[in-house]
């Protein structure tokens, strides 16, 4: 069964860090590109970067590029993200995603989902 389970959210202060990371089981993960994706309340769910299948492709939001870095390790079968210079409205539950397709990063087109981890950024 496959399954995706975020985990390092929290109470971080503006321009402080977070590591966030996404560990996936019951799936050939090295044949699977990941992505992240959040949404904040009141807000439609957004692409915040994404992964290939080996890690030799990354893509990020414009919002977050310069800031967020995406990275996995297949032999752990986890992705991560390390967001640096975090801002208020950086605040959302953070959400992993899997996908064999070459997509982008509209939510819409992203297959199985792990249940979020929540960043806020706040003084």
């Amino acid at each position: 069964q496959l399954r995706l389970v975020e985990s390092g959210g929290g109470l971080v202060q503006p321009g402080g860090s977070l590591r966030l990371s996404c560990a996936a089981s019951g799936f050939t993960f090295d044949k699977y590109a990941i992505g992240w994706f959040r949404q904040a309340p009141g807000k439609e769910r957004e692409g915040v970067s994404s992964i290939s299948s080996s890690g030799s492709s990354t893509n990020y939001a414009d919002s977050v590029k310069g800031r967020f870095t995406i990275s996995r390790d297949n032999a752990k079968n986890t992705v991560t993200l390390k967001m640096n210079s975090l801002r208020p409205k950086d605040t959302a539950i953070y959400y992993c995603a899997e996908t064999r397709l070459r997509v982008g990063l509209n939510p819409g087109l992203w297959g199985s989902w792990g249940p979020g981890t929540q960043v806020t950024v706040s003084s």
